[in-house]
């Protein structure tokens, strides 16, 4: 495992009401999956990094 943390960049996103539900029920479940605390941020994180991977870019 690395010891490398990736620095993480605060910004102001603006989202329908809906997608903020869905993403704060994404977290719970995650959350209760993995036995850890996931923040909506962290699920946007994941749901970006497959969309990136899916168009062909690796971050």
């Amino acid at each position: 495992m690395s010891d490398e943390q990736e620095k993480l960049i605060k910004t102001t996103i603006y989202l329908e009401e809906e997608v903020l539900e869905a993403l704060t029920e994404l977290a719970k479940d995650f959350s209760n999956e993995t036995g850890q605390k996931w923040s909506k941020g962290a699920v946007i994180r994941v749901a970006l990094s497959e969309f990136f991977s899916k168009r062909g870019k690796i971050l």
